[in-house]
């Protein structure tokens, strides 16, 4: 789905080569060239996204109101994975006539997904250190960095194809968040010390990094290690794929983050931070709930949006979030939006709308080719029959 054609995911690309090696005679019984239209499940994936948004929020209500465990922080992104589980266990029964057995992952596939799971976990805890230092609306605009490394990363382990448009959407989105940097002040909450806010800052951009450099791995891990055998390699990837790879990250990463809690205390202190807690014990307990249940939705959005279109596609998606998440947090925790944030976010929403007119103008010109080389083929058929 991407605008860089080499950055789709495997399954496209198969179905892309089936489609041009189909017969012209064939190609021309439909009067018009067909058009693209995203599946159900990518549509389906951007909207779970969407509906995470609210991960991010929860994740700074909790530091905002006297909440410091980092580590508990982290396993909140990752720890709603056994939501999961009654979906996939339904959808595996539903699909059984295609074997059971082929549609569980391959165990080389598992355990990749358990490492990059534990990886994420790190980026995670990165994340949490900027979000406990830095605003939502900053945090947020940092955070759309991660676009650029993904291009980057995706460049280098799927084989991304940059075009003018797909370029200036990274330089753009990099470009944004750079503002905030300008100046001391720029995004800098009153009374907060100057080395907190730029460490902040770093850890934001390496969380970015690192999360830039996870999705593509996580697309390469499903081409390489993600084929079907039997009655179940004829069939699209159920969305049973889906939710296994990410219950399978989150399994993972969850055993990391609670190796940190145990390390550093968090349970034992988990009661006297929920008693100290600014909207009290009660809402303490709700807000990590439902942050966990925030995170999962994303998450599951984004991998979703990995398996069935592209890496690249996915970290569209996060940067999406930019615009909702500082609404969100203008409206629910008061924060200033000055001028470097407007700068910013206006930078970032020009880098994605050239992103989407991009992916457009080349699904023009790939459907154009596509005729063109359709009709010499039809003129090649005409010219050599007797």
């Amino acid at each position: 789905m991407a605008t860089i054609t080499a950055s789709a995911s495997p399954a496209m690309q198969e179905i892309s080569k089936q489609a041009g090696s189909t017969s012209p005679t064939r190609a021309t019984a439909s009067s018009a060239p067909a058009r693209y239209r995203p599946s159900p499940l990518v549509i389906f994936s951007a909207c779970l996204v969407l509906l995470g948004a609210g991960g991010p929020l929860l994740l700074r209500v909790y530091f905002v109101h006297g909440g410091k465990r980092l580590w508990l922080s982290a396993m909140l992104q990752l720890s709603g994975w056994p939501l999961l589980l009654p979906p996939i266990f339904v959808s595996l029964f539903r699909s059984r006539r295609h074997g059971v057995a082929n549609l569980l992952l391959p165990p080389r596939l598992v355990s990749a997904a358990a490492v990059l799971g534990a990886f994420y976990a790190i980026s995670c805890f990165v994340y949490a250190l900027g979000s406990q230092a830095l605003p939502l609306s900053t945090s947020s605009l940092l955070l759309a960095t991660q676009l650029a490394f993904t291009a980057v990363f995706a460049f280098l382990f799927v084989g991304l194809r940059f075009t003018p448009f797909s370029a200036n959407a990274v330089v753009l989105l990099t470009i944004g968040p750079a503002v905030l940097g300008v100046g001391p002040g720029s995004g800098k909450p009153a009374g907060e010390a100057s080395k907190t806010y730029w460490t902040g800052f770093c850890e934001a951009i390496a969380a970015a990094a690192l999360a830039g450099l996870v999705l593509p791995l996580v697309e390469v891990a499903i081409a390489r290690y993600g084929r079907r055998t039997g009655p179940a390699a004829r069939v699209p990837p159920p969305y049973a794929t889906v939710m296994q790879m990410q219950a399978v990250m989150g399994a993972a990463g969850t055993m990391v983050c609670l190796l940190g809690m145990v390390i550093k205390s968090d349970f034992q202190a988990m009661p006297n931070e929920a008693a100290g807690f600014g909207l009290g014990k009660t809402n303490y307990y709700l807000v990590l709930i439902w942050d966990a249940v925030s995170w999962q939705l994303l998450n599951l959005g984004i991998m979703g949006l990995i398996t069935c279109a592209s890496s690249l596609l996915a970290g569209i998606m996060i940067a999406v979030l930019l615009p909702l998440s500082e609404v969100l947090a203008v409206i629910f925790l008061h924060e200033k939006f000055d001028g470097p944030k407007g700068i910013a976010l206006v930078l970032s929403l020009w880098g994605f709308a050239s992103y989407l007119y991009g992916e457009k103008a080349q699904k023009k010109l790939e459907a154009q080719k596509n005729e063109q080389q359709v009709a010499k083929k039809v003129g090649d058929l005409e010219s050599a029959a007797p």
